[in-house]
């Protein structure tokens, strides 16, 4: 497998040659290239970088050499331990530290590891910044510090900072939560979630059963938390007796739900649930990715609010919000960002919001998902020869399209077309030949014929 090398960082197996899998070198040469950038930047005068890591296998080995690495150039490390992806990004503001690595392959097989950077804001560095960690990497141009120079070292835990975090945002409503007495199962996939999530339903009152709590890597099932790897939590629901079901990725910035009846909620509709609740309190813009769900423009124009779309992937999405003030926002992947927690994908602010909203509103989960609008996403590609151009290839379609009077084209991150009813977005992978193509109507049936049809074109045009 290859090292896949991109501006949030690196990702790649564990074992091989060297230079084919994330291996022990690659990772000294990354951890050095990004201490390099962020003493070059200039961004904080602290001395200090947070690392943090979630339970695959792997993480151990993995932290070893980071932190080793940050020390021999000349950094105060603090090494926070089995931790969620969100409680790293607050553990580096809540530290003033310089920045932030943590080690997490998120939803990836257990096989997998990666290092994702942060700045001093405990956010995922900007495209510019990421090109220039690769570009350091690449000349290998990095300078160790001397021996009466080198890190420190210290471990602290910050999962009851982050916990007390989320408990004192102003929309989380303990009591109703409280009053609710909800029964939930929660599928911690064998990773950091757990760890804190029990202690987070603890302080809001919910009574919980957990499955694959035990935080050893060695995931019961593929992370990803879609309908087709959760037959096991599923079927614990349909026995009867629970209000939820809660499931989170290997590094807890990812968010779905079942229902009481043991159906999915939607990954897609974790956002929309959490936006909904908070125009009912707040008014204000909302920011998604393009290949989200039309549901939370819905939702948010019902309140008489501004919906903006960003390019995919969280850096554009939190870019965008700060831009227009979002007051949320975040990914239909189940990631949720509450700028008033902080400006990352974060279950745990997502769980307690959700609750907060069900509990207040005395509703069922599957009586909550029914208010939304229905919308069904489908997701094919369109697979290519490595001498394609597919830069051209979506020229064509954005020409094609934007003649049409009600088709609204959108090129931030390839094209996406808005019809009246349904949407089709196009963008290639910048891992391989390939176009990725999203689309989503009211019926699956709708949306898959969409974006079959916008396949046929793209055939047509080679």
């Amino acid at each position: 497998m290859t090292l896949i090398k991109s501006i949030s960082g690196i990702r790649g197996t564990i074992g091989g040659q060297a230079g084919d899998t994330l291996n022990p070198l690659d990772i000294v040469k990354f951890t050095s290239a990004y201490a390099t950038f962020i003493r070059r930047s200039g961004m904080s005068k602290s001395n200090t970088i947070v690392v943090g890591r979630d339970a695959r296998i792997s993480g151990e080995m993995v932290k070893n050499v980071v932190c080793g690495t940050l020390m021999g150039m000349g950094y105060d490390v603090i090494n926070i331990g089995l931790a969620t992806t969100p409680t790293t990004e607050l553990a580096v503001r809540m530290t003033q530290a310089a920045g932030g690595i943590i080690i997490t392959a998120s939803h990836n097989p257990r096989h997998w590891n990666a290092l994702k950077l942060l700045n001093n804001e405990g956010e995922f560095l900007t495209k510019d910044n990421g090109n220039e960690v690769l570009a350091i990497a690449e000349k290998e141009d990095f300078e160790y510090a001397d021996v009466d120079h080198l890190g420190k070292y210290t471990e602290e835990n910050f999962d009851k900072r982050h916990i007390d975090s989320v408990l004192a945002l102003k929309l989380v409503d303990r009591e109703a939560i409280r009053n609710a007495h909800f029964r939930v199962v929660v599928d911690a996939i064998n990773s950091v979630g757990g760890i804190i999530l029990p202690q987070l339903l603890k302080e809001l009152g919910v009574e919980y059963t957990f499955l694959n709590a035990e935080a050893n890597g060695d995931f019961a099932h593929n992370p990803e938390p879609l309908e087709k790897n959760l037959g096991g939590i599923m079927g614990e629901i349909a026995k009867g007796g629970y209000d939820l079901g809660i499931v989170v990725d290997p590094d807890v910035d990812r968010l779905a739900f079942i229902q009481e009846d043991g159906k999915m909620y939607g990954e897609e509709y974790t956002l929309v649930t959490v936006a909904d609740y908070i125009l009912d309190h707040v008014k204000g813009a909302t920011v998604s990715n393009l290949s989200s769900t039309r549901a939370l423009r819905d939702v948010t124009e019902k309140h008489g609010c501004k919906y903006y779309a960003a390019a995919v992937g969280e850096v554009n999405v939190t870019t965008k919000m700060k831009e227009v003030g979002a007051v949320i926002g975040g990914e239909g992947n189940g990631g949720v960002i509450y700028p008033e927690s902080h400006y990352g994908r974060d279950a745990l602010v997502g769980i307690a919001l959700f609750l907060s909203s069900l509990a207040q509103k005395g509703l069922k989960a599957s009586q909550l998902r029914a208010t939304f609008p229905e919308y069904f996403i489908a997701k094919n590609r369109i697979d290519l020869t490595p001498s394609t151009d597919v830069d051209a290839i979506l020229v064509k379609v954005k020409e094609l399209y934007g003649k049409e009077a009600d088709v609204q084209v959108t090129d931030i991150d390839g094209v996406k077309l808005d019809f009246p009813d349904k949407w089709v977005h196009l963008r290639k992978s910048n891992t391989e030949p390939i176009i990725r193509v999203y689309s989503e109507a009211s019926t699956m049936e709708a949306a898959d014929e969409i974006g079959k049809k916008l396949m046929q074109v793209v055939y047509d045009m080679q």
